[in-house]
C-alpha cells in the first residue's frame, strides 16, 4: 500500500494525519509518471539533479528514475535539503491540506453549525477559495460535511436519549423542524433488522386523513419506515412481527405535517428522514425514483436503464411495488412506455390524481 488516500472521514475518526506507511517505490513512480493528482499533498517527489521537490501532478518534464527520491511528508523533503518547485508549488498543497484538516476538527467540535465565512477566516483563506479546497480534499462541501457530522451525532444520541426530541436537541439542532429540514443523510434501520422482522425496534404509527384518503404513517426513532394507503395497524405488525408496534404518543407531529405537505404540494415538501431498506437493486431503483422532479414522469424502461439493468423492466415494476414509503419515494411518477399509467398499490385513481396535481396545479397542490 502506498499511503492512506484523502477523503471523507469515517464515522468515528477525524482527518488527523496518521503515521506514514512505508512508500511503495514502484507505485509511487507509476503515480508520478501518470501525474496522479489524487496524491498531491501525500507524496513528494524530490529530484537530486535540481535539488527541488514536486507534486506527483507537476507538469514539468519527468527526470530519470535514478535521480528521484520519494517522501511522504513535505518536512522530510525540506530536511533532506530539497526546495519546493516554483511551478507546481507543493508547499501550498501541504498548507491547504493542513487548513482542511483544521477545518474538519473545528466542524466536528462545534456545537452549532459554522458559517463558511467563519470557517474560512479561522483557517486563513477566502471563503470561495476555501470551499473549493475543502470539497477537493474531502469530497463534499463544508456544509455537507457538517450535516453528516450532526446526522451521525444524532444517530448516536438516539441510542442514549429517551425520546427523539431529546436526541435532536442533544445533537445540536435548534428544534425538530431543523432536524427534518436537514435530514439528507439516511439514518436507516440496518438491513439485517428489516430482514429479521424489526427485532429490537420500536415503531410508532398514526392514521392521518389526507387529500387522497386515510394514510398510515409509521416511524422508528430514525425515520419513516412505512407510508401506505393500507390504513391497518395489524398489517404493520405483520410486516414487523418482532418489533414493538405502538400508537403515536405525540412525538410524530413534525413527520405527520411533512407527510401531509408532501401530498398537498410535493414541490414544497420537506426532506423527511426515511428508515427503509431493501435489496441492492430495490434501493438503486428507489434512489432513481427520488430523482424524478414533481410534474415529470419516467418509464419503467428508463428507470431500468438508469440503474444499469436495461433488460430488467419487470424487476423495476416489482421494486416499485415493494416501495414501503409511497409518495415520499414517488413510484407514482413511473408509467409505461406507451404513456399508460401501469400499476399502483394505492389504486390508479390515486396515481392519476397525484400526477394531475403535480402537473397542473402550483407546486403540485390539489384543486379541492
Amino acid at each position: 500500500m502506498l499511503m492512506r488516500p484523502a477523503g471523507l472521514c469515517d464515522r468515528e475518526t477525524s482527518m488527523a494525519t496518521p503515521p506514514h506507511e512505508p512508500i511503495d517505490e514502484q507505485r509511487a513512480w507509476s503515480a508520478f509518471e501518470a501525474r496522479d493528482r489524487s496524491l498531491d499533498g501525500q507524496l513528494f517527489v524530490a529530484v537530486s539533479t535540481t535539488r527541488i521537490y514536486c507534486r506527483p501532478s507537476c507538469p514539468a518534464r519527468r527526470p530519470r528514475r535514478e535521480n528521484v527520491t520519494f517522501f511522504a511528508a513535505e518536512k522530510a523533503a525540506r530536511e533532506a535539503g530539497f526546495r519546493p518547485c516554483l511551478r507546481c508549488r507543493p508547499d501550498a498543497v501541504a498548507r491547504d491540506r493542513q487548513a482542511v484538516e483544521h477545518a474538519v476538527r473545528l466542524i466536528e467540535a462545534a456545537e452549532e453549525p459554522l458559517r463558511l465565512e467563519e470557517l474560512a477566516r479561522d483557517v486563513g483563506y477566502a471563503p470561495h477559495h476555501f470551499q473549493r479546497l475543502f470539497t477537493r480534499d474531502v469530497g463534499v462541501s463544508p456544509a455537507a460535511y457538517a450535516r453528516g457530522v450532526r446526522a451521525r451525532r444524532t444517530e448516536r444520541t438516539l441510542q442514549e436519549s429517551r425520546t427523539v426530541t431529546d436526541a435532536i436537541y442533544d445533537a445540536g439542532f435548534s428544534g425538530p423542524s431543523r432536524f427534518y429540514e436537514q435530514a439528507g443523510e439516511r439514518l436507516g434501520m440496518a438491513p439485517s433488522v428489516w430482514r429479521n422482522g424489526g427485532q429490537g425496534e420500536t415503531i410508532r404509527y398514526a392514521l392521518v386523513d389526507s387529500d387522497l384518503g386515510p394514510l398510515l404513517v409509521a416511524a422508528t426513532a430514525k425515520g419513516i419506515c412505512q407510508l401506505s394507503f393500507e390504513a391497518d395497524p395489524a398489517a404493520l405488525q405483520r410486516r414487523f412481527p418482532k418489533a414493538r408496534v405502538i400508537p403515536d404518543d405525540g412525538t410524530m407531529g413534525e413527520l405527520l405535517a411533512g407527510v401531509l405537505q408532501a401530498v398537498r404540494a410535493p414541490g414544497a415538501a420537506p426532506n423527511l428522514p426515511l428508515d427503509v431498506a431493501g435489496t441492492a437493486f430495490q434501493e438503486a431503483v428507489w434512489a432513481e425514483l427520488r430523482k424524478i422532479p414533481p410534474g415529470e414522469t419516467r418509464s419503467y424502461a428508463q428507470i431500468a436503464a438508469a440503474v444499469g439493468q436495461p433488460g430488467a423492466v419487470r424487476a423495476v415494476g416489482t421494486a416499485n411495488g415493494s416501495n414501503p414509503v409511497a409518495i415520499l419515494v414517488p413510484c407514482h411518477r413511473v408509467i409505461r412506455s406507451d404513456g399508460s399509467l401501469g400499476g399502483y398499490a394505492g389504486g390508479l385513481d390515486r396515481k392519476r390524481r397525484l400526477l394531475d396535481a403535480e402537473t397542473t396545479q402550483p407546486q403540485g397542490s390539489f384543486n379541492l
